[in-house]
């Protein structure tokens, strides 16, 4: 039994060595029990975080430390992060107004975001978005222009496989491999939807009208407050959302849930497009295993 848990590791070590270049050492993050629900507002002064050990993470792409905390109680889990960031980014694709040909434009303004990346297979995979692994990994997508002024985080889902499907990207992986990525939004209606603008209104108009999202887009609470070049964003969501596109967590299973963290883009850094796997650059953080204790 130890020469197969031996060899077992090694086939692991192997496998995070060809995904990224170099191995990654994978870290446990311990979910505390606690009696009373933090308030998701992006403030970390609640006292439910108090004495709650803190783990330090590195953002592959920006190479931000990020520091996350989590607690449960009896049907909800929490997190809690910050990193650093520059600049507040709250704007996305605002309209700006064209003088010359008198219509709207779409701006260059991008949001900050940030994302928890969970796998849903029954084995360890890689999570990343150019992963020679085939897997399906369930997203919280958190957006500080679309998502966050009604207090919710994208609920989202990825396909990643060998074999095309419809509306899938093909993406190259790490060792050269065609591979084909699906994005899909979970059931249900988003916090945000466009708007359509006719005529002048002023010279910048957000692109977004605000909502309250319906179903399984409903599933995630999340809200980001920045100050002084910090960001600092909490989730909330069921540990069971009774949903078959979501993650079950049950702190009574025993298991440890692989995940991964990341920051899509900090709009002072914009994502090299030259890069080869620019399309998974920001998409997963070193390998984290979610325990409950």
């Amino acid at each position: 039994m130890k020469t197969k848990g031996i060899i077992s590791s090694l086939l692991i070590t192997s496998a995070l060595i060809l995904s990224f270049g170099t191995a990654l050492a994978s870290q446990d993050i311990i979910s505390t029990k606690v009696k009373e629900s933090p308030a998701i507002d992006g403030v970390f002064n609640d006292k439910v975080w108090e004495g709650i050990k803190s783990y330090k993470v590195k953002d592959v792409r920006t190479e931000a430390d990020v520091t996350i905390k989590s607690v449960y109680t009896d049907d909800m889990i929490y997190f809690l992060l910050s990193y650093p960031d520059a600049t507040e980014d709250r704007l996305h694709k605002p309209w700006v107004w064209d003088k010359e040909m008198e219509s709207y434009i779409l701006g260059p303004q991008r949001e900050d975001t940030f994302t928890i990346k969970w796998n849903m297979m029954d084995h360890k995979v890689d999570l990343s978005s150019f992963s020679d692994d085939d897997y399906t990994a369930d997203i919280w997508y958190w957006k500080a222009n679309r998502t966050d002024p009604s207090g919710y985080a994208d609920d989202k889902y990825d396909i990643i496989s060998a074999v095309p499907q419809n509306k899938s990207q093909e993406v190259v992986s790490r060792t050269g491999k065609k591979r084909y990525l699906l994005r899909m939004s979970d059931e249900g209606n988003p916090s945000y939807q466009n708007i359509i603008l006719t005529g002048y209104k002023s010279d910048m108009i957000d692109q977004f009208l605000h909502l309250k999202p319906s179903g399984s887009m409903a599933d995630i609470l999340a809200k980001g407050t920045w100050k002084e070049g910090v960001w600092t964003v909490e989730f909330g969501r069921k540990l069971d959302t009774g949903h078959s596109d979501d993650i079950l967590l049950n702190p009574r299973s025993g298991k440890k849930y692989l995940f991964g963290i990341s920051i899509p883009g900090l709009y002072g850094e914009p994502i090299d497009k030259k890069a080869a796997h620019w399309y998974g650059q920001g998409r997963i953080s070193e390998p984290l295993f979610l325990i409950f204790k």
